[in-house]
């Protein structure tokens, strides 16, 4: 029991003191309601994380085992090329961005007689390869070889091909060298045959020479007979020596006129004693040719002789020579008004040895077609049969 002497003794408490206590109870009861939230918010988050955590392993494990499926495929595909390069026949050449090898196969290895991964390809071209007669052939030793660079856009080097052709030229050696023995046959044959009758002439007529009782007058017409058969077999052998030459050409400059000029003066007696009627047009306004000017007249005198010999004995018979320039191009072109010739004769017409008279030697056009390309230019036909023929070379006209 307190006795009020000791009631008197006690502190006195404010007034605000019983309002206090509340109001801070309220504030911690805040606080630990945001605390609550807070916790709950946070493991909240660390749920989700452990749910995102847990999938990001899965997705982790999954691109762990793509990495390691696309790894084994690379290495599998490394596997097989490498394989596949040692196998080539072809050698294979690695070069890096500067040009310094950086891989190769055992084949390009063996062309090269082997290769220091350590040099460069300029060293190993100049040590190793010798260029050809061929553009793009060289020869290593014994070998000839087709070298192709290909660069690499990716990693910026090159890759160098070699491919062994040393069999591929024998055998197109041998093949040119058979071709040229089959081509030297059957011109010979044909050459043979074309000099066989002229040949059995002049030795019917020698043969008549040797008779006593021949006149004098009857002998100087065989003698000349005779001679005009052996000139005749002169005059094939002088063709099929042009023919097997070839033709050389040298750098003469002439007007088109002045060859012109010079075809008429030589063609106009033949035509003339022929009694065919022969024009020129000349619309070459001033035009140049370079070339060698004795052999362009021999091949157009040629054509000239040919169209002649189409006109012999026809009534009226005509043969036109014109020349035009256009776009640097010159066309000469021979017409005559002769029978024509069908379709299957002016395919062969250009062929040696290949001629629809009895008395001609089948050279005159192929020779004639061997100087325009010589040129640089070619020669073209138009025919029909019925309506005569046009014989058309183009030839290089520059301007200047």
């Amino acid at each position: 029991m307190v006795l009020p002497s000791d009631t008197a003794k006690l502190p006195s408490v404010p007034a605000s003191a019983a309002q206090v206590a509340p109001e801070e109870a309220l504030r911690l009861t805040e606080a630990f309601r945001i605390f609550s939230q807070a916790s709950e918010e946070l493991s909240g988050a660390y749920s989700e994380l452990q749910v995102q955590v847990a999938r990001l392993t899965e997705q982790l494990a999954a691109a762990n085992g793509a990495l390691r499926q696309q790894y084994q495929e690379k290495a599998a595909l490394t596997e097989r090329l490498s394989l596949l390069l040692d196998a080539l026949p072809a050698g294979v050449v690695v070069l890096d961005d500067v040009g310094n090898v950086v891989q190769t196969n055992p084949a390009a290895s063996d062309f090269l007689g082997g290769v220091d991964l350590d040099a460069g390809w300029a060293a190993i071209y100049a040590e190793a390869l010798t260029p050809g007669d061929t553009p793009g052939e060289f020869i290593a030793g014994e070998r000839r070889l087709a070298v192709d660079v290909t660069p690499l856009d990716s990693a910026g080097g090159r890759i160098v091909l070699l491919h062994d052709i040393t069999e591929a030229q024998q055998l197109k050696t041998q093949a040119a060298r058979t071709q040229r023995l089959a081509a030297m046959g059957e011109m010979a044959a044909q050459l043979a045959h074309q000099l066989r009758t002229p040949l059995a002439a002049a030795l019917l007529y020698a043969g008549n020479l040797e008779s006593a009782e021949i006149p004098a007058h009857s002998r100087a017409s065989i003698a000349g007979k005779t001679v005009a058969q052996l000139k005749h077999i002169e005059h094939l052998i002088q063709d099929m020596l042009l023919f097997a030459r070839g033709e050389v050409l040298g750098r003469e400059r002439f007007a088109v006129s002045d060859l012109l000029a010079e075809l008429a003066r030589n063609f106009e007696p033949l035509a003339l004693s022929a009694r065919a009627g022969f024009v020129v047009a000349d619309h070459s306004d001033g035009g140049l040719l370079t070339g060698t000017r004795k052999s362009l007249v021999s091949a157009l005198t040629s054509l000239l002789e040919n169209a002649l010999q189409a006109v012999d004995g026809r009534p009226a018979g005509r043969i036109e020579l014109s020349a035009r320039c256009e776009e640097e191009t010159l066309q000469l072109a021979v017409t005559d008004n002769g029978p024509g010739m069908d379709a299957a004769t002016a395919a062969r017409l250009f062929e040696p040895f290949f001629t629809t008279r009895s008395n001609g030697t089948g050279l005159g056009l192929a020779i004639a077609r061997g100087v325009v390309r010589a040129h640089g230019g070619g020669i073209d036909v138009v025919s029909n049969l019925g309506a005569g023929a046009r014989f058309i070379v183009s030839l290089p006209c520059p301007k200047n």
